[in-house]
Formats: structure tokens, sequence, C-alpha cells
């Protein structure tokens, strides 16, 4: 049955993407994949994400000898009693011992390459924060979230802005002597953080000030601070 969770499904598409599902589970995604739209965006973006590791592991030819080695310890082995194989019309013939570990390794290969993938190509979930940007009288004005790596703003009490004034958002994280502008703050009270400016994390002071048109023109707050808060650990799930 195809999970409806997100992170189940993800999985499942990861595993699709790796064939190191069993022939039943195979054979279940396959019939699912025409009329299940989020498996098959999940699937499109295991193999997109996926695709590069053929770029990074170019053909190489094995050791001269080491199939024959392989056949050798084979052969050294007591085979265990079997019926011979047939030719069946219309059918290949069974592989020789040779080609059969040869196409083992590679598989396992690919395997070890994709679990690999899934280590390092899939990020970590950065760590939940929030805080709530207090006015100077303590009251609550902005609800400020960490999201993917940046940060995003809503404001809870709306109210106009000074005439010929911005406001700018700062942040200024632990240890740090000079906060970092992360831009102006747009007129409808919604603003996003993109990753890359600043790295949350706990303690991060968060402060928006009153500026000139344009914002700092010394890249430092000018004006008077409006709203402040810092990031804490959201609790709950």
């Amino acid at each position: 049955m195809i999970p409806s969770d997100p992170e189940a499904l993800d999985a499942l598409a990861a595993e699709h993407v790796l064939g190191t599902l069993d022939a039943r589970e195979a054979a279940e995604v396959a019939r699912a994949l025409p009329v299940d739209a989020a498996l098959r965006d999940a699937v499109a973006r295991w193999e997109a994400r996926l695709a590069p590791l053929a770029d990074l592991a170019p053909p190489m030819a094995p050791p001269d000898g080491l199939w024959k080695r392989i056949d050798a310890s084979v052969a050294k082995r007591s085979p265990a009693p079997v019926v011979p194989l047939r030719a069946v019309p219309g059918r290949a013939a069974p592989p020789r011992p040779g080609k059969f570990w040869k196409a083992w390794s590679a598989g396992a290969t690919a395997v070890a390459a994709g679990l690999a993938a899934i280590l390092f190509l899939r990020p970590a979930d950065p760590p939940r924060m929030m805080t709530v940007l207090l006015t100077s009288r303590d009251q609550p004005a902005w609800l400020v979230e960490a999201e993917g790596g940046g940060l995003r703003l809503a404001s809870l009490n709306p109210r106009p802005v000074e005439p010929g004034r911005v406001q700018q958002l700062w942040a200024l994280p632990p240890g740090a002597t000079a906060p970092t502008s992360l831009g102006l703050i747009p007129e409808d009270g919604q603003a996003r953080v993109a990753p890359g400016l600043v790295r949350p994390e706990p303690g991060m002071l968060i402060e928006i000030t009153l500026e000139p048109p344009g914002g700092s023109p010394t890249g430092r707050p000018t004006g008077p601070i409006l709203f402040i808060g810092r990031l804490v650990p959201a609790t709950g799930t």
C-alpha cells in the first residue's frame, strides 16, 4: 500500500529510484505511478537528486585477473547438487558465474552510492526556532520563525510606519559585535529572509529599527529600535 505520510512516501520513492525494493513492492509502485501524482513527484525529485552521481563515478575497468580469481575461488567450493537448466525458447540462457558476480558487484556499488546520496544530498532539517518581537512597552508585535535556514516574519499587530521612514530588520548572532542587516520590511507586514544572510541559532537577537528611505546609509542601525526579541527553540511538534 502506498503511504500517505509525506516522509514515508519520500522514503519509498528513494528506494524505488535506488532499486532496493523487493519484487512485490516494486510492482506496487509501478502500478501506482500512473495514478498517484504525489508519488510521481517524489520519484522525480529523487531521480533529479541522484542523477549527478553518474558524473561523480566515471566507469573504471576492474584490475586484470579479478574475475578469474573470483571464478577460481567459487570453483574451489564444493558445489551443491543442481539440476541442469535447459534453454527455453524465447529466453536468454542463464548467465555464467563470472557474469553473475560482475552484475552483483555493479548492483551493490550502485546501492551503496545511492545510500550515500541519501545521507549527503538530503540536508538535515534545521532546528525549529522562533521569537515574538516586543515593543518598548513589552507588547507583542511580530512573530519570527526560523524556516529552511532563513527567517519568516508576520506582523501580529499591523500599524502604519512613520511617513518618510522605513522599517529595517537586523540580526545579531551570539558573540557578534555588530548586527547584520536582513533587509527592509514590506508595507504588508510579511517578510521572508532567504538562507545565507545569517544562520539562525538560539540566542540570536532580532530587531527592527526605524530608518530613512532605502535603509540605513551606514550599514548599521541609525534609528530607534521599534521591536526586539531573541530566537529560542520552539517547543512541541
